[in-house]
């Protein structure tokens, strides 16, 4: 009877706990019941159930995607299955999906214990990749509920919009309380976020186990800024497509909302504080400046893959509309010299599958009629390595932003690493190939990508979610793997 349920040989692996710039260990890795058991050169195979020839190429910790949308413009059930096969090409093995009541995702208000428990459904058993969920306290009864979702559930991160005050998820929203299915005698605003970030360190508080998992993300955008300039872009009417979103949305509203965030942390004693998705020169900025402000607040600053590779001009059409906007070129080379710096914490997709149909208005010409976020998670970690390489970013800096980083934040304590006891999971790449990305590769049921064109250097060749192999041979492969991940203990 074999005693080793999976060999990996001849890879090269890259730990985040290496110093940067170390060339990668040559090893053969053992798993046993979705553990890495044993890391080792010439690893004898003969009593292994499996044997995978990893070719030399570089093996990555499975990636953390701390940022996904599974549900927001499809069913639940279909995008765990679908996008969850989208994550396997791009190396991710653990997604950490947001949800919220209101319009999209479940289309329904309420209690999270009775939403919650609908969610957890219509996941299970559909998933490729390992999942969590973030979510976001929409009323005041949400917030009251946090002790119960960390304890009952293991949800550790919650969430703020701070744009929905005056706007909805593409653009001007009529009626805010009809959008987010609130009461009508409450408000989603500056207070409400107060109180949201009040709550969550209380439950910090109360369970001292969870503490140091329990964490609060931030969507940084200020709504009144973004209602006044869309109604500028659109009256003078001189910018068109990605470029007249970005202006509408405008850079500074990010770095405003950052400096009421990080303040109302500070006030309220909240020291877990991540900053979503920076997007802009403006919005890193005001979060160093921040950090610096107050260095009592654990301050996580977020990027996304998008932001990296594209900008308004160099995305394939509106396809590449996104909250927070696409921006100039300058702004994408100041995200990067920050990622050098060290001075961003992770990297993430913020996949949000939205298919073709439902993306684009009767006018496919306005950007403004067009829905915001689109999918990315298969680009994730090739084209972090890729560019990355051309930059001088360390492969071991790689590993941090995509796995490490995320993983100790949000409370994955068997992730994050190849290290002997944690989860096997594991992402091939090879750094020297040379692709193009077209939508109709994608496992996505997007039929479009604003990265369609973009010449790759670097490809996910095998992803492996706890020891089981759901990529290789550029398919996905065997049934859905993927389990839902308590958090915190």
């Amino acid at each position: 009877m074999a005693t080793t349920e999976l060999l990996l040989k001849n890879v090269r692996v890259v730990r985040p706990d290496a110093p940067d710039g170390t060339e990668p260990e040559r090893a053969d890795i053992a798993v046993n019941d979705g553990t890495i058991v044993r890391i080792a050169p010439d690893l004898p195979g003969d009593d292994a159930a499996t044997v995978v020839d990893g070719g030399g190429r570089l093996a990555f910790p499975g990636v953390v995607d701390a940022h996904q949308h599974w549900g927001i413009y499809n069913e639940l059930a279909t995008d765990s299955r679908t996008e969850s096969r989208a994550s396997a090409q791009g190396g991710v093995t653990t997604a950490l999906t947001y949800m919220r009541t209101g319009q999209y995702y479940l289309n329904k208000g309420g209690p999270y214990r009775e939403f919650f428990p609908e969610v957890l459904s219509a996941a299970q058993g559909n998933a490729y990749v390992d999942y969590a969920f973030h979510l976001a306290p929409m009323m005041a009864e949400h917030i009251d509920e946090i002790p119960y979702l960390v304890e009952e559930h293991g949800v550790t991160s919650f969430k703020i919009f701070m744009f929905y005050g005056s706007h909805g998820l593409h653009g001007r929203s009529s009626s805010q309380s009809d959008f987010l299915m609130t009461p009508p005698d409450e408000r989603y605003d500056i207070a409400h976020f107060e109180f949201v970030m009040r709550g969550v360190q209380r439950a910090r508080e109360q369970l001292a186990d969870y503490a140091p998992h329990i964490s609060l993300s931030l969507h940084c955008e200020t709504a009144e800024i973004m209602t006044a300039y869309t109604k500028m872009v659109e009256r003078e009417g001189n910018l068109t497509g990605l470029r007249a979103y970005s202006a509408s949305r405008p850079p500074h509203s990010e770095g405003l909302a950052v400096t009421i965030a990080s303040y109302l942390a500070h006030e309220t004693g909240l020291p877990n504080i991540n900053l979503l998705h920076l997007s802009s020169e403006k919005a890193l900025s005001a979060a160093l400046t921040m950090a610096g402000a107050f260095p009592h607040i654990d301050f996580r600053r977020e990027v996304t893959i998008g932001h990296l590779l594209a900008d308004v001009d160099t995305a394939h059409g509106l396809g590449g509309k996104v909250n927070p906007p696409l921006r100039d070129r300058a702004d994408v080379e100041a995200l990067w010299r920050h990622v050098l710096a060290g001075e961003v914490d992770w990297v993430v997709s913020d996949h949000a599958c939205c298919r073709d149909e439902m993306k684009f208005g009767a006018d496919r010409d306005d950007i403004f009629l067009a829905k915001s976020g689109f999918g990315g998670a298969e680009y994730l970690l090739p084209g972090l390595v890729g560019e990355g390489l051309k930059r001088g970013l360390p492969l071991q800096q790689v590993a941090r932003l995509t796995s490490w980083n995320p993983a100790r934040r949000y409370g994955l304590v068997n992730k994050g690493t190849i290290a002997e006891g944690f989860d096997a999971d594991i992402a091939l790449v090879d750094p020297d190939a040379n692709w193009t990305v077209r939508a109709a590769d994608s496992e996505s049921t997007q039929e479009y990508t604003p990265f369609e064109g973009f010449a790759m250097t670097a490809r996910v060749t095998d992803t492996f979610v706890r020891g089981n192999h759901v990529y290789k041979d550029g398919a996905v492969t065997g049934d859905p793997v993927g389990r839902y991940l308590r958090r915190g203990r």
